[in-house]
């Protein structure tokens, strides 16, 4: 079987997630190619949303929840011959021809983008192929149900009632939990974990991230927590793609032994390993990989919509 994860740059979960499935294909000795779905559109389009997401994540959090909000109330927005279905759709035939010349059996979506672009697809060709959805977050997102897929695996079997009030046929739900690599399900020496990084063995350890994209209020809890650590107490801050967060933090904190300011990083689950909390917002896979690993949270409001809806999940589930 030859695989196609069609994944998106709209947050990093929706690679991590591909990452996953893609380690676990592999592992099996299984042919597995993940790419960016919004490129059959066209690489401005690329470059243009995941552009925009980032800016509207990091400086209007309040404008992605009223968008988040709009899209959850206005079931039309995804529907067929809506100006967003269209665009979306629009490189269905670029698709199409991608498919056809790699010669994939099985294409899996993590996103709901390119699941209406290969639904959209497959309306107009017909192939004998393996589709599937996976969602990335603990709830269902808006377009879900207006894609036509074959399977869709959700986080949790408690959410099924919500996916089939979305529009998934109940038949197709499968309640698999979210992937995580492999790595956030070993087990590991904490003090090597934290030697490894630079943390003193025996000293209290918290690690900060707000996703990829170092979004909401990381330098006022910084701040906050700096005035109350203790020489026994270190923190880690993992500022990702987000530069000039990095660069005022590495100078705000230059003197400061017990507070280590990171870019970003390749190894997370080992970063995770060596933490005895970990503060985050409440993305849908970093609450995923936190709890493979059986590491605590703190979780930030910092972004409604989706991760509104992961911090009920988590926090009403216990």
């Amino acid at each position: 079987m030859k695989t196609l994860i069609l994944s998106c740059n709209t947050g990093e979960g929706h690679n991590s997630c591909a990452k996953a499935i893609k380690e676990c294909f592999e592992a099996h000795g299984e042919s597995c190619d993940i790419t960016d779905s919004l490129l059959f559109i066209s690489e401005k389009a690329s470059k243009f949303i995941c552009n925009w997401h980032v800016r509207i994540y990091r400086h209007m959090p309040r404008l992605f929840k009223t968008g988040y909000k709009d899209a959850e109330n206005n079931s039309r927005l995804f529907e067929k011959d809506s100006l967003v279905y269209e665009y979306l759709t629009s490189g269905s035939e670029r698709m199409y021809e991608y498919i056809l010349e790699n010669a994939y059996d099985c294409v899996i979506c993590t996103h709901i983008f390119p699941a209406l672009a290969l639904s959209d697809m497959l309306e107009k060709h017909p192939l004998p192929l393996v589709t599937a959805f996976v969602g990335t977050d603990y709830t269902c997102s808006p377009g879900t149900g207006e894609s036509d897929l074959q399977h869709y695996f959700i986080p949790a079997e408690i959410l099924r009632d919500e996916f089939v009030a979305g529009g998934v046929p109940q038949e197709r739900i499968i309640a698999s939990g979210l992937p995580a690599r492999a790595g956030f399900y070993t087990g590991g020496d904490k003090e090597a974990a934290r030697r490894a990084i630079g943390i003193y063995p025996t000293h209290a350890h918290a690690l900060m991230m707000c996703g990829s994209m170092g979004c909401g209020p990381i330098p006022e809890i910084v701040e906050a927590m700096a005035e109350s650590l203790s020489p026994a107490q270190e923190l880690t801050v993992i500022c990702g793609s987000n530069e000039r967060l990095y660069e005022k933090l590495e100078m705000d904190y230059l003197l400061r032994p017990n507070i280590h300011i990171e870019a970003r990083v390749e190894d997370m689950p080992l970063y995770m390993r060596s933490a005895d909390l970990y503060i985050t917002k409440p993305g849908g896979l970093s609450t995923t990989e936190a709890a493979a690993m059986h590491l605590p949270m703190l979780l930030i409001d910092a972004v409604a919509g989706c991760e509104e809806h992961n911090l009920d999940f988590f926090v009403e589930n216990g």
